[in-house]
């Protein structure tokens, strides 16, 4: 699936991957291939992205929103 994780700075990840794990509100949630369109808010944590290579990323969060439609996942955090 495509994955882009941008900050009002800059984009701090851009491309494919197998998996992405998200800090919500009321926990962590996952985030695999041909996921359920959905729309949800990111609260303070970590974002754990595995790419295709099964290289494994971190990127701390202060909050956030994601959106998952057509095996695109698009995060705007800060």
């Amino acid at each position: 699936m495509k994955v882009d994780i941008t900050t009002p700075d800059n984009k701090l990840f851009s491309g494919e991957a197998n998996l992405v794990q998200l800090p919500g509100l009321d926990g962590s949630f996952e985030i695999l291939n041909h996921h359920a369109p959905m729309v949800s808010v990111l609260g303070m944590g970590k974002i754990k992205v595995i790419d295709t290579a099964k290289n494994v990323s971190y990127y701390e969060i202060k909050k956030g929103i994601v959106q998952v439609l057509n095996n695109t996942v698009v995060v705007l955090a800060e």
